[in-house]
C-alpha cells in the first residue's frame, strides 16, 4: 500500500485500537515516510517523440552540448523543505507563510562539459516573452560568455533549450538563427522532458544549498547572492558528472520506450 497512512496499513491487517505513536514506531523499523514522486504527464505521442529524440542524438558528442534552463527561487523556498528532526520536548519553530513564497528571482544558466555558464539573473518584473528572452540572451549569454569563445568552439557547440513558448517561438528561432544557432546547432527538444536535461540536477544542488536548515531570505538580492555563492561552490567535476550522464539517460529512454526515467 504505497503512501498509505499508518491507520490504513494496520486496518488492512485487521489490527485496531493501536495508538498512532505505536503504529509509527513499529512501521519505522520496516518503512519510511515518503512523498509521491512528481513526474510530467506523458502520453503515447510524448513517448514516441522522446524515443525519436533519443535515436536522433544518441551518437552526439555531448561535451559539445550547452544544456540551458531557467529556475525560479523564492525567499521562503519550496513548500515542504523546512522539515527535520527535533528533540523530544522541543517545539517546532514557527514558520510564517508569505504569499507566493515572499516573491522570487528568475535565474538562467547553462552547463557544457565541465563548465558552468552563468548564472544570470532576469531583471525583476520582466516577464520572459520571445522578445525579452532574446534580449536577455543578448545581454548575458552572448555578450558575457559566447563572444569570448573561439570560432572552432562556436562552430561545434549545440545549443539546447526546452519548449517554453518564449524559447520555441518563431521569433526566438529566427533570432537565434541570425546568431548562427540554427539547424543542427539548435537541438530539438521532446515535450514534457525535464528528466532529460542534466541542468535540472544542478538546480537541485543549488536549492539544497541555499535552503538548507530551513533557510529563508529577507530580500530578492539576498537570495540571488545565495544562488551565486552556491553556484561558485559547484566544481567542474560535478558539472562533468552531470553532462556525462547523458549517455545513460538516452539508453534509459530507449529501454523504457520513451517513459519517464527520473533525474
Amino acid at each position: 500500500m504505497p503512501l498509505a497512512t499508518s491507520l490504513a496499513i494496520f486496518q488492512s491487517c485487521n489490527i485496531t485500537g493501536v495508538p498512532k505513536s505505536t503504529r509509527c514506531a513499529i512501521l519505522r523499523d520496516m518503512a519510511k515516510v515518503r512523498k509521491a514522486e512528481r513526474r510530467p504527464p506523458l502520453n503515447k505521442t510524448h513517448k514516441l517523440k522522446r524515443q525519436d529524440w533519443a535515436k536522433k542524438y544518441l551518437k552526439t558528442d555531448f561535451s559539445k552540448v550547452l544544456w540551458t534552463d531557467e529556475m525560479r527561487v523564492s525567499l521562503d523556498g519550496p513548500d515542504g523543505w523546512a522539515r527535520g528532526w527535533i528533540g523530544k520536548g522541543q517545539r517546532a519553530p514557527v514558520r510564517l507563510r508569505r504569499q507566493q513564497g515572499g516573491g522570487g528571482v528568475l535565474v538562467w544558466a547553462g552547463i557544457i562539459k565541465d563548465e558552468l555558464v552563468g548564472p544570470f539573473r532576469v531583471e525583476d518584473g520582466v516577464k520572459l516573452n520571445s522578445q525579452s528572452y532574446c534580449q536577455f540572451l543578448e545581454d548575458t549569454f552572448f555578450k558575457q560568455w559566447y563572444r569570448k569563445k573561439s570560432a572552432s568552439f562556436k562552430k561545434n557547440m549545440i545549443f539546447m533549450q526546452d519548449n517554453a513558448p518564449s524559447h520555441a517561438s518563431k521569433y526566438s528561432t529566427a533570432w537565434l538563427a541570425r546568431k548562427g544557432i540554427k539547424e543542427e546547432k539548435l537541438m530539438t527538444w521532446p515535450p514534457c522532458s525535464p528528466d532529460l536535461n542534466p541542468i535540472e540536477n544542478l538546480w537541485s544542488i543549488i536549492k539544497c544549498e541555499i535552503y538548507k536548515e530551513g533557510k529563508r531570505y529577507t530580500s530578492l538580492n539576498s537570495v540571488w547572492e545565495a544562488v551565486v555563492a552556491a553556484a561558485r561552490n559547484v566544481d567542474g567535476e560535478q558539472i562533468k558528472t552531470l553532462t556525462e550522464s547523458m549517455d545513460g539517460r538516452f539508453l534509459s529512454v530507449l529501454a523504457k520506450k520513451g517513459g519517464y526515467i527520473g533525474r
